[in-house]
């Protein structure tokens, strides 16, 4: 499948070297290509800077957004909630129509300090605000309950655990839910349509307090029925 990742964070890249293993045409998207490879310096948290992650990665391209997503069957949103909307617009969300949108960002509001609040929830969520900016794309929400490791490797748990989907259309559902079950994820719930996403968006603030208490991020949430 032609999989534009957009955002080059950790979490995006962590899930483009896994699509890449599993035999995708991963393209990560960028809005400024030039710049970004000029990053060599770890980042704050000591992860290799980007322009040496993509040097160890040499069979991912790195585009600006619109070169990124054109042609993509489907476009993972592995950006700053707050920015989601504005870097789909870039890659030219609005005028590719039946594409998937696979959102895995979090609302999350950080200007008041950690631990931070959600910008938007209760009566919407992150999720329905991208697919009311875009209305011929397919959004799907999922993965945005668990960290990026175990988004695409979930065997790095000693059990199996729990991720959700919800979206309106039943086609992108089933195309997202086989990307996780080639990730490895074998428990996987269909909440139903998109307005769901308000539920798992709301784990996080639970999901943050769990890392506090457990003093790492390797976790999972684990339905039990």
């Amino acid at each position: 499948m032609n999989i534009a990742v957009i955002g080059t964070g950790m979490v995006g890249r962590t899930l483009a070297a896994r699509l890449a293993q599993l035999g995708h045409d991963v393209t990560i998207g960028t809005r400024d290509p030039e710049v970004t490879l000029a990053r060599t310096e770890p980042d704050a948290m000591g992860a290799p800077g980007f322009g040496t992650w993509a040097a160890e990665n040499p069979g991912i391209r790195v585009a600006a957004f619109g070169d990124a997503a054109r042609g993509a069957e489907l476009i993972v949103n592995a950006t700053n909630g707050s920015a989601s909307i504005e870097a789909l617009r870039l890659a030219g969300a609005s005028d590719r129509a039946g594409t998937i949108i696979l959102d895995i960002a979090n609302p999350l509001d950080f200007s008041a300090g950690m631990p931070p609040t959600l910008f938007v929830k209760d009566t919407s969520s992150l999720g329905e605000q991208i697919q009311d900016a875009f209305p011929t794309a397919r959004v799907v929400k999922s993965l945005n309950t668990l960290n990026a490791d175990l988004m695409a490797d979930p065997g790095r748990l000693p059990e199996s655990s729990t991720v959700f989907v919800s979206g309106d259309d039943a086609e992108a559902k089933q195309v997202v839910t086989g990307l996780l079950e080639q990730f490895g994820h074998a428990d996987i719930i269909d909440l139903g349509d998109l307005s769901t996403a308000r539920g798992t968006e709301m784990l996080l603030p639970v999901w943050l307090r769990l890392w506090g208490a457990l003093g790492t991020a390797e976790f999972n949430f684990k339905i039990v029925r």
